[in-house]
């Protein structure tokens, strides 16, 4: 077993001039800070891992493993072609309150609504990057050109604080096919703090998830289940 350790604050530096322009759109803090790149690392994985790497796991440390991670691998297989990224969707209506002016401009629209038809946006705490992919894909890269990201965020009105999880959303909803959605049990998110805060009435429709959990995660410091 080989363990290769990357040092944050050169990755930060590959990272800033090719995330800076989403970063006033898709951070907490006002403005762009240089230290935010790395909230934006998922996104150009594959313009700063070398070449010989050409599939990545990306994990939140707010999780618990029920099976072996080896399995989530074999995901990789199940890409349609022009997918480029592994991705759960969002078990809370946060898109839905996030995109609230474009959804009231566009009724009939599916962006922010629950599954299985709706567009309920991405959670980043589970990704699979093919790298591979990502780098040979003229669409993704593309979409992280300033222009572009300009260009989308005005569409949707869009203004996020959860970095590449908003990116992926908003990217989502222009170009699903670029996206291998995962099922919901790989990344059981378990958080419920937009049920109290104005959405209880369509709360349970994003957050339900059938099936045997196969890795939890315990978002907005949510315990996790015993076994």
């Amino acid at each position: 077993c080989q363990v290769i350790v990357h040092d944050v604050n050169e990755l930060t530096e590959k990272l800033f001039p090719i995330v800076e322009a989403m970063q006033k759109h898709f951070s907490a803090g006002s403005g762009t800070y240089y230290s935010d790149s790395i909230f934006f690392l998922s996104v150009a994985m594959h313009r700063i891992m070398p070449k010989e790497i050409t599939r990545i796991i990306q994990v939140d440390l707010d999780l618990k493993y029920k099976t072996n991670i080896r399995d989530l691998f074999d995901e990789f297989d199940n890409f349609a072609e022009g997918a480029v990224i592994g991705i759960a969707r969002e078990m809370q209506p946060v898109y839905r309150h996030t995109f609230w002016q474009y959804r009231r401009e566009n009724p009939q629209t599916k962006v922010g609504e629950p599954p299985p038809d709706g567009l309920p946006g991405f959670n980043s705490g589970v990704l699979l990057l093919n790298l591979e992919a990502m780098r040979q894909s003229k669409l993704y890269n593309q979409l992280l050109e300033p222009t572009m990201v300009q260009k989308l965020t005005e569409k949707y009105h869009f203004k996020g604080h959860l970095g590449d999880q908003d990116f992926f959303t908003m990217v989502g909803m222009e170009h699903p096919e670029l996206f291998h959605v995962l099922d919901c049990t790989w990344n059981r998110q378990l958080c419920t703090w937009w049920r109290d805060h104005g959405y209880s009435d369509v709360f349970d429709q994003y957050f339900q998830c059938e099936g045997e959990v196969r890795i939890y995660h315990g978002n907005c410091n949510t315990p996790i289940p015993e076994d």
